[in-house]
């Protein structure tokens, strides 16, 4: 039995080389590319200090109004001569459906103001870097799209706001590099192998 190699086709046995200018072409539109890249990367992450400025106000005003009404609701209590807690034990225990709708009422408004509090104490005592995710921890949902709804960009002028533009330019850079240029480079350097079998 005689093993022989088979001669591999002749595009896969040599390489063309790109002449200069097509190299030269490619190379500056992978750093336009680049620069591009860079620049979406900056606006997008400096927005968010914007984005959280605006959606603190937001957050505040839901918690001053949500604290007036549990405010009525102890006034209530007072001139009745209990406190918040007696008012809602003595709602729930009442026969009446409409009393005791009234204690959940109560007992909602007092949840409302301890995690819209909790929420705009813990975002305002976040550092730079665990804000994002103290954000998504407390993140009031309704209040955030009501706040994306009226948002405008607006050009970052504090520090933060160049640190999230910096760490912006770095994770879309190595997003594209690592999970979109380097898989697609080395499925063209396996496919451009000179091959060979045998038979």
């Amino acid at each position: 039995m005689i093993r022989m190699e088979s001669a591999a086709p002749l595009c896969d046995s040599y390489r063309v080389p790109l002449p200069p200018i097509a190299r030269s072409l490619s190379e500056g539109a992978e750093r336009f590319l680049d620069r591009i890249l860079c620049a979406v990367g900056a606006v997008a992450f400096s927005q968010f200090p914007e984005f959280m400025q605006q959606y603190l106000q937001r957050l505040e005003g839901h918690l001053d109004e949500a604290r007036l009404e549990l405010d009525r609701f102890q006034d209530a209590a007072s001139k009745s001569g209990m406190s918040l807690d007696q008012l809602v034990a003595g709602a729930a225990q009442n026969p009446d459906k409409a009393m005791g709708r009234m204690g959940e009422v109560v007992r909602g408004a007092i949840t409302r103001v301890n995690e819209l509090g909790a929420a705009d104490e813990a975002l305002r005592h976040a550092s730079t870097w665990t804000r994002p995710f103290v954000f998504l921890h407390h993140a009031d949902w309704g209040i955030a799209r009501a706040t994306l709804a009226i948002y405008r960009p607006a050009v970052p002028t504090t520090a933060e706001g160049l640190v999230y533009a910096g760490v912006g330019i770095v994770v879309v850079l190595a997003v594209y590099h690592l999970a979109i240029r380097g898989p697609i480079v080395r499925v063209l350097r396996r496919r451009s192998e000179p091959r060979s079998g045998v038979a």
